[in-house]
């Protein structure tokens, strides 16, 4: 659908360490990846560019599963998946977001 977002690795080491401190925004159930689901991601990424995801017990997918599901349907990057927990970004499509993260350049 959208196009992906690729980072280098020190843009990945970058995001991973600005992610640490996350706590997960996005919540996945037993009914999977649905257009709510999609249209929340959208939402967050706008609102925040770097989201953390966590899968909730009942889930059929892994966090990789999701994460990949969720970065294709949305243009974002998967920045890294731990156990049940995933983080993504994209740049805010927002016209007024104020404080866009500046990625290190190689």
């Amino acid at each position: 659908m959208a196009c992906m977002t690729t980072l280098t690795k020190p843009q990945i080491k970058q995001l991973r360490g600005m992610a640490h401190q996350l706590s997960p925004l996005l919540l996945i159930g037993k009914n999977n990846i649905t257009d709510t689901v999609l249209s929340q991601t959208e939402q967050l990424l706008d609102d925040h560019e770097l989201i953390k995801g966590q899968l909730q017990e009942g889930s059929m997918l892994t966090a990789k599963e999701a994460a990949a599901e969720l970065a294709e349907n949305t243009g974002a990057a998967v920045v890294q998946t731990i156990g049940h927990r995933f983080v993504l970004y994209r740049t805010s499509r927002r016209k007024d977001y104020k404080n866009p993260i500046r990625l290190v350049r190689d």
